[in-house]
């Protein structure tokens, strides 16, 4: 199963961090809808901070898991702009975990 841990704020909700981290096992490796759809959104959303807020975040992958921190002190507007990029890979996470549930869980983790 893929497990992916969304790391929050308590006080104010904002997404501070994610970990994705297992293998689905939908299908064989290469095959594995499952898999390559999480990939392409946790990995996308890595990509579209950068090109869409400008924010680089601090993003390490080590077998197969990915762990990706969001910097402190971000401008309001850059802030803001992060965190749509971010929510909306909440959105699309949790449209896979709806159709693929026994293959992916997506939990918040208040901090």
């Amino acid at each position: 199963m893929i497990r992916v841990n969304i790391r929050r704020d308590r006080a104010s909700n904002v997404i501070r961090g994610f970990k994705a981290e297992g293998h689905a096992l939908f299908d064989e490796s290469g095959r594995d809808i499952v898999c390559a759809g999480v990939s392409a959104v946790t990995v996308g959303a890595v990509n579209a901070a950068e090109a869409v807020a400008g924010v680089k975040l601090d993003a390490v992958t080590d077998r197969g898991i990915l762990h990706v921190g969001v910097p402190e002190g971000l401008p309001d507007e850059t802030g803001k702009s992060l965190q749509i990029v971010l929510e909306s890979m909440v959105v699309m996470l949790k449209s896979i975990e709806d159709s693929y549930g026994e293959y992916i869980r997506v939990t918040d983790r208040f901090v």
